[in-house]
């Protein structure tokens, strides 16, 4: 390997003090040190350079390149053995999706037990405000004797429609931020943007216990959502770079059993919290609770996810012709760049059949399972007459949500996590459990109806990790965000949010509460048919295929972490 004058010139600038470019190759002295720190950096494009100077004028660059060899021959085995550390670093990162070192911080294990925590710190928050010890009820007046209401309900005088907006607000945040941090991932580093999420969940489930009347906790119920949106987006792609390539499915259940678990211990904490001290407690317990997390998302040495390297070439391209077709302030150009960015990748998302075909089954699964969770136990209540419908449903749903999606995983890398035994999992734990919970249903008799239901939401929930699998790896890495954050808008768009009082306006018509989960039930089948079909739809799993062929390592590494003072760091 040789190289190019270009090389030798800009020795001379790093090290002005030496009489000619040549002599730093025995001068010795301090411009070594920084010299060697120079050459770390700069030796990929050096190389490239040399390239389109031969390309240029082979003659000269032939010429120089007999006289370098004669002169410095140890330069060209350093330079050889930093190309050859180049390369290595850019392997280590098709794991990663980043050029350089792991942070010292960074073991995979770790990675996974600080997301699980943070996930399930989510849902302790959705089981916490839904409980009674937070949520509380409404004082009343009967036969002239009054009680005072109790929780949120209660000091704020809440009817049952602001306590259902109270409930669901954090869904307008989560819904419309999702695709905007995917978006961002594409300019700033992900695992910055992960605590920038975190940083406005902790103020946010703060606000709602210092909030002061209805519309105050709903402002901070939907910036709770919108802190939850980067870690919805970003979290997953992260577990899949890192896990192990023969457990990625196992990993990605261990992060999604942290649901149903979340929820659960959110309905404890609420409940003995709310009681015991206040409500407003138990979200400043919440909000200390996550701020760990929100200072090591700034402090330590983040993470890159595999994908972007394109993200500083593509704004470059565009900064370019935007301004010759319209005549926008800065700040309106980066808009519309990262718009129209957004439209190509939509469109880009929406032709792989693949990641459409698993969305809508996944649409069709969630419509069934949110109506479950709300009108399940006023369902069994009618029909079975249960004592407390609430807390069976909830224990049935707890532990088949924890078994169900750990079963899941681990049987998808037991017979090979592909893309097509994915959907063979999903069609057929899909279908069978919808059989059982539908049968379950036909049965008049308790005793008949607790273990079907069990078996069909054990099957049910053994979905979770195979379907985000799919989500993540019928893309290319660059889309994965983008993917996992339109995929939860669409299944709470089109799933569990309409379906709710869906299912209630069935029942007031048919007024018949078995008639009623029959037919929900019903729906699970259209699911498993979306994933049956996925099967035969050609598949490829692009988790290794590089989004920008051709990058040099030196451009790869140049995205940028958010809130970087340096702003030299920031361009390419």
């Amino acid at each position: 390997m040789s190289f190019s004058p270009i090389l030798w010139v800009e020795a001379d600038r790093k090290c002005p003090h030496t009489p000619t470019a040549r002599g730093l190759l025995w001068w010795t002295g301090g411009c070594w040190g920084t010299g060697w720190l120079w050459l770390r950096r700069s030796v990929a494009q050096a190389v490239t350079l040399n390239e389109e100077a031969k390309r240029e004028s082979s003659a000269a660059a032939a010429a120089v390149e007999g006289k370098q060899e004669a002169a410095a021959p140890g330069l060209q085995a350093m330079a050889v053995t930093v190309a050859r550390d180049f390369e290595a670093v850019g392997l280590d990162a098709s794991t990663s999706g980043a050029a350089g070192e792991k942070p010292s911080w960074f073991t995979p294990k770790r990675l996974l037990v600080m997301f699980c925590i943070i996930n399930m710190l989510n849902y302790v928050d959705r089981g916490a405000i839904a409980s009674n010890g937070v949520n509380g009820s409404r004082g009343s007046c009967t036969s002239g004797t009054c009680t005072s209401g109790s929780g949120i309900q209660g000091d704020f005088n809440l009817n049952n429609f602001e306590d259902g907006v109270l409930s669901s607000a954090f869904m307008v945040g989560l819904l419309v931020s999702s695709p905007i941090f995917a978006s961002l991932a594409k300019i700033h580093n992900p695992f910055r943007l992960i605590g920038v999420g975190l940083l406005v969940w902790t103020i946010a489930t703060a606000g709602c216990g210092c909030s002061f009347d209805f519309w105050s906790i709903t402002i901070c119920r939907m910036l709770v959502g919108i802190g939850e949106a980067s870690f919805i987006s970003l979290a997953a792609p992260f577990i899949d770079d890192n896990a192990p390539a023969a457990q990625k499915t196992a990993w990605l259940a261990m992060f999604y059993m942290c649901i149903p678990t979340g929820i659960a211990v959110g309905y404890v904490y609420g409940g003995l919290v709310g009681n015991s001290l206040h409500w407003r407690a138990a979200f400043w317990g919440e909000s200390i609770l996550m701020l760990p997390f929100v200072i090591l998302g700034f402090v330590i040495k983040p993470l890159e996810l595999k994908g972007f390297t394109h993200s500083v070439k593509r704004k470059n391209d565009l900064a370019v012709t935007l301004p010759q077709k319209l005549s926008f302030s800065s700040f309106g150009n980066k808009v519309m760049t990262e718009i129209f960015y957004f439209g190509e990748d939509m469109k880009e998302l929406l032709q792989e059949k693949v990641y459409v075909i698993n969305v809508l089954g996944y649409i069709a699964y969630n419509f069934v399972i949110g109506a479950y969770s709300y009108w399940g136990p006023k369902a069994g209540q009618d029909i079975y007459h249960m004592a407390s419908a609430d807390l069976m449903f909830g224990g049935i749903t707890i532990v088949c949500g924890i078994f169900g999606t750990l079963a899941g995983g681990f049987i998808l890398d037991k017979i090979d996590s592909t893309i097509s035994n994915a959907f063979k999992l999903l069609s057929s734990a899909t279908f069978l459990g919808a059989i059982f919970c539908f049968g379950a249903f036909c049965f008049k008799s308790l005793y008949g109806f607790i273990p079907l239901f069990s078996l069909g939401e054990l099957l049910v929930f053994a979905t979770q990790a195979p379907v985000n699998y799919v989500c993540l790896h019928c893309v290319k890495p660059s889309l994965r965000p983008l993917s996992m954050a339109m995929s939860t808008v669409s299944i709470h768009i089109f799933g569990d949010v309409p379906s709710s009082p869906l299912v209630g306006l069935l029942q007031d018509k048919i007024r018949d509460w078995r008639s009623t989960a029959l037919t929900l039930t019903s729906i699970l089948f259209i699911a498993a048919v979306f994933w049956f079909i996925g099967i035969f739809v050609r598949s490829v799993d692009r988790f290794n295929e590089q989004s920008d062929h051709g990058v040099p390592v030196v451009e790869r590494s140049s995205l940028r972490p958010l809130l970087d003072e340096n702003e030299d760091t920031r361009t390419s």
